[in-house]
C-alpha cells in the first residue's frame, strides 16, 4: 500500500498533520501568537518540512517530525529566555514605533518604518476614527499591526512606555 505514492502521501500527510497539531497544542499559545521575525522563520520552516514529508520519495517522515519537534522546542526556549531577558527580547523583537502623535503624522517615522500614510488612515478607520485630529497616537506594533489610541492619559501614558520616540517624563515626542 505504501508503494502507491498517492496513498503514501495521504497517509503520511494525515499523520504529519496530526503530529503538528499535537506539538503545537502542547507547546502553548505563544507558538501561534502574532508573528515577529523569528515566528515568521519558524512558520516558513514548518511549511518546508511538511512539504518534504509529503513530497519526498525517501524516508523523510521521521526526520520531518523530528524537525517539527526541534522547531517547536527552539520556539519554546527562545520565548522562555526572551521573557526573562531584556537583551534577548530586544534581539528577537523590534520596538513599537510612534507613527502619529496628537493628530499629526510623523513622516520621518513613516519613512523609516516603510509605512504609507494610507495604511495609517486605514488603521484609524478600522478603529472607528474618522478624523486624524481625533487620534492622540497610532503605534506600529512589533508584529506589524497598528494600535490606535484616541485619548492619551496625560498623567502617565504607561501603555506607551516601550514605544520608540515617546518620552514618558514629559509626555512628548522626541
Amino acid at each position: 500500500m505504501l508503494d502507491n505514492p498517492f496513498f503514501s502521501t495521504i497517509l503520511l500527510g494525515t499523520i504529519a498533520y496530526i503530529a503538528i497539531i499535537f506539538m503545537l497544542r502542547i507547546s502553548g499559545k505563544r507558538t501561534l501568537a502574532k508573528w515577529n521575525s523569528f515566528d515568521f522563520v519558524v512558520t516558513i520552516a514548518f511549511g518546508s518540512i511538511l512539504s518534504s514529508i509529503l513530497l519526498s520519495t525517501k524516508d523523510s517522515f521521521g526526520t520531518g517530525i523530528l524537525g517539527f519537534a526541534l522547531l517547536v522546542l527552539f520556539q519554546y526556549i527562545l520565548t522562555w529566555v526572551a521573557v526573562r531577558s531584556t537583551w534577548v527580547q530586544k534581539l528577537v523583537k523590534a520596538e513599537p514605533a510612534l507613527l502619529l502623535y496628537q493628530g499629526k503624522l510623523r513622516h520621518d517615522v513613516l519613512k523609516r518604518e516603510r509605512v504609507s500614510e494610507g495604511e495609517v488612515l486605514a488603521a484609524l478607520r478600522a478603529s472607528g476614527v474618522s478624523a486624524i485630529e481625533d487620534a492622540d497616537a497610532v503605534v506600529l506594533e512589533t508584529d506589524g499591526s497598528f494600535s490606535v489610541i484616541q485619548k492619551i492619559n496625560n498623567s502617565s501614558a504607561s501603555a506607551l512606555k516601550d514605544v520608540r520616540e515617546f518620552d514618558r517624563a514629559s509626555l512628548r515626542v522626541s
